[in-house]
């Protein structure tokens, strides 16, 4: 029998909130991390990007602070807190805090926020950079529940002495290894030292590699695990492919795949803001509707292009790897890995924009030959090989490198090579390709 968000532990008013949200049933991730965060444990929870983890952490920790403020005013009686509120001015700093590496992430988990604080009372505020400071600064004074921010602005509100963290009784960390990958770890370090020493802490993140788990030693008290996806686990809805091609045809060859109207909504991904840029603009005097999102984007611009993509009225979002956690759009029909990318986990994290919400999604992979190195990475990362996938009606440049379908998915075999060359037709073997 399913298990409801009821019979987790949350209240009514949250409950109204799960119900404005759409949610009907909880995914693995909150039906484990819900009742353990109501329990006031520390967690380190890992699950795949999709799964429902901003929830699994914004709907406990609103129920929590809420029960807490409420014990606060009934410790003290009614003459009390008249006379209380007429000598001093109330708290204004967050009950919890959740810190996260990007704008866009900042701003899905303030939605979800904000859709459960129209039920029960609450305030959420967000601070990220790229926004005014005045205005920022404004809602901060006006008193808040739950702070959702970005290390950067946080720190530099923090040295403007415009927040006040020593009300905080939860601290989140959301998407922790990347912040670590992204170089945040000084900030939020620093961060969590300027918090109560008496805190709930939650650290919710797709992975949980070792690095991770050693830098977080003093920051959590015994806490409790919830490990939903194995490490380089791919999602069992992206069906994957492998395109072998040249660097010179990769633009020839997503526009040959857009070409089918079945792919309506599409995320291309690219190493590089400059390589955005251009296939963005390649797209678009190709008639594709098109925009790009990278970190010298304008906050509005980026904004405008996620908005018109999860509209509809985008066709094709083109962006860096630094966006792909922050990219919560549904509906997306498949995933292109224009550059493979250099770290195999960012190759999970980008398919896993696709297929999501038990929809099926499509991934494809342009590998030109100076990349076998980095898709070799992946395929040990997660443990299986990328079908190849050649798209009919295409006919490749000579020069492309395509993989044999016996090669390994561990290290410890020897990869194996043959010397003949593509001929621009078909797939794997012999005379239609160098094998790796």
């Amino acid at each position: 029998m399913d298990t409801t968000f009821a019979e987790l532990g949350l209240n009514e008013q949250i409950l109204a909130g799960v119900e404005a949200l759409g949610f009907t049933q909880p995914t693995p991730v909150q039906e484990q991390a819900i009742p353990l965060v109501l329990e006031g444990r520390d967690v380190i929870a890992s699950a795949q990007t999709g799964t429902g983890k901003t929830a699994a952490f914004t709907l406990p920790t609103l129920q929590l602070i809420g029960t807490r403020k409420k014990k606060r005013r009934r410790r003290r009686g009614p003459s009390e807190q008249k006379d209380s509120a007429a000598s001093q001015p109330q708290a204004k700093g967050p009950l919890a805090l959740v810190v996260t590496p990007t704008r866009e992430l900042a701003q899905q988990i303030e939605s979800v926020a904000e859709a459960v604080c129209a039920k029960t009372g609450q305030r959420a505020v967000i601070v990220i950079g790229g926004a005014r400071f005045d205005r920022q600064i404004k809602d901060l004074k006006a008193g808040c529940d739950l702070l959702v921010a970005t290390p950067g602005r946080l720190i530099d509100l923090m040295e403007r002495k415009v927040v006040d963290l020593s009300g905080v009784r939860i601290a989140i960390l959301d998407e922790a290894d990347r912040m670590l990958d992204m170089g945040f770890w000084p900030s939020v370090r620093r961060i969590m030292r300027a918090l109560p020493r008496k805190r709930q802490t939650l650290l919710f993140s797709a992975t949980i590699p070792p690095s991770i788990k050693g830098t977080v030693d003093n920051m959590l008290d015994d806490p409790a695990y919830v490990e939903i996806a194995a490490l380089g686990e791919t999602a069992d809805t992206v069906e994957e492919h492998l395109c072998p091609v040249t660097q010179g045809q990769k633009t020839q060859l997503l526009q040959a795949l857009l070409a089918d109207e079945a792919l309506e909504r599409v995320l291309v991904f690219c190493r590089t803001k400059t390589r955005v840029d251009d296939v963005a603009r390649t797209l678009k005097r190709a008639g594709v509707s098109s925009a790009m999102m990278h970190a010298d984007r304008s906050q509005k611009d980026r904004e405008k292009a996620l908005a018109r993509f999860r509209e509809g009225k985008l066709r094709v979002l083109v962006a860096t790897d630094v966006m792909s956690r922050g990219i919560d759009v549904s509906g997306i029909d498949a995933v292109v890995n224009y550059d493979v990318p250099m770290d195999p986990e960012d190759y999970v994290h980008r398919i896993g924009r696709t297929g999501r919400a038990g929809a099926t999604g499509h991934a494809y992979t342009f590998v030109a030959p100076d990349e076998i190195t980095p898709l070799r990475e992946i395929e040990y990362f997660t443990k299986s090989l990328v079908p190849v996938h050649d798209l009919e009606g295409f006919t490749y440049d000579e020069g492309r490198i395509v993989p044999n379908p016996g090669r390994s998915t561990t290290k410890t075999k020897r990869t194996m090579f043959s010397g003949s060359r593509s001929r621009g037709r078909g797939p794997a073997g012999g005379r239609f390709g160098r094998h790796f």
